[in-house]
């Protein structure tokens, strides 16, 4: 049975941008009521008016997922405006350039209160909300680091391993009920997380250009692909969704080397070289 997104109503985080941004739009082409979330509001209203014009109810809502108190007061305020909620998208994140010994603990803590606790918090507060539909969907944005784990994202994959172990568990708990929970794994994806990374402060400046014009020159999906990957996967209430073909052949390399894949991955990262 194909999950019924029209007439649904889709949360959103980090949708003022990247893949939130497609996923907005996506949704709203499939008639889906949207409850936009994210920090930058100019960027957030351009979008919610963009979704508008489909002919969908949209509301707005500012906040940093980051903020314990953000989730129970986004809750609030999505029924409010929608009364109901049936699927939640979990997409905002961050990232962080520097290896283990460049990092700090704070440098960490902050982007775990982002890509892990915001997830968790969100999961927390809607769960109740979601569990009065018939049928209903968390989609939690993990990444193809969340199953293979490269040098020099020692933060960054341990977020997102998090939120592949959380959702996996949270989708065992809940199989006897109307939730379904996806847990999606992008590859490189034409955003501008890699250029809006926080560089550590024992980073330098050049080496961290380098390391994102290593990762740009890597990157092959859109946005709008990975959206329209992320909503078919939500329709057929897939488990984990992948996205592009770095991600399936990360994760045919990790399944099939599972101690030794890092040495494929370097010599595929050094065949690629940032163009002029």
């Amino acid at each position: 049975m194909t999950f019924p997104l029209r007439d649904g109503v889709a949360v959103v985080t980090g949708a003022a941008k990247g893949i939130g941004a497609a996923l907005a739009m996506r949704l709203a082409s499939r008639g889906c009521r949207l409850a936009l979330v994210d920090r930058d509001r100019d960027a957030l209203a351009a979008v919610a008016s963009a979704a508008r014009k489909t002919g969908v109810a949209v509301s707005e809502h500012a906040a940093d997922v980051a903020d314990p108190a953000a989730a129970d007061t986004l809750r609030e305020a999505v029924l409010a405006e929608h009364a109901r909620a049936s699927v939640l998208i979990n997409n905002a994140g961050v990232a962080l350039l520097g290896r283990f010994d460049e990092v700090s603990l704070a440098d960490m803590e902050w982007l775990f209160a982002i890509n892990f606790w915001g997830t968790v918090r969100m999961c927390k507060a809607f769960l109740p909300v979601l569990r009065r539909e018939p049928v209903a969907q968390i989609v939690n944005l993990s990444s193809i680091f969340g199953i293979v784990a490269p040098a020099g994202q020692t933060a960054y994959a341990a977020s997102k391993f998090a939120v592949r172990g959380f959702s996996e568990a949270l989708r065992h708990e809940l199989e006897d009920t109307g939730v379904g929970v996806s847990v999606v794994h992008p590859g490189g994806i034409r955003t501008s997380i890699a250029a809006g990374a926080r560089i550590a402060a024992a980073v330098d400046p050049q080496d961290a250009a380098e390391r994102v014009a290593r990762f740009d020159a890597m990157v092959r999906t859109s946005p709008e692909d990975a959206a329209a990957r992320i909503v078919e996967g939500i329709e057929r209430r897939q488990k984990r969704i992948r996205i592009g073909r770095d991600a399936m052949r990360l994760d045919w390399i990790q399944r099939m080397f599972p101690v030794s894949y890092w040495a494929l991955m370097k010599r595929r990262a050094a065949r690629v070289r940032p163009g002029p």
